[in-house]
């Protein structure tokens, strides 16, 4: 990840408000968390039908969470030499 590298969220504002996403789940990975939560709603939360997409948002969160540390480390390897 370039120490300039800016992403871009996949759904907007209003999306995650007409989904009732809570906010603090309205990060890089609400594209993934919307389908979880209407594949649980319409399954009655049984956690056996719902993996695809529970497997698609943590992966999505991992993913997420490396590249927080990476940019970290790349700003921290940055301020060290200077």
């Amino acid at each position: 990840m370039a120490t300039g590298f800016k992403r871009e969220m996949k759904v907007t504002q209003e999306e995650m408000a007409e989904a009732k996403v809570p906010l603090n789940l309205r990060d890089y990975c609400a594209h993934h968390f919307i389908p979880l939560m209407k594949c649980r709603k319409d399954n009655y939360y049984l956690p056996w039908r719902c993996k695809k997409e529970k497997h698609a948002w943590d992966e999505c969160e991992f993913q997420d969470y490396l590249d927080r540390v990476r940019q970290k480390r790349q700003q921290q390897a940055a301020a060290a030499e200077d």
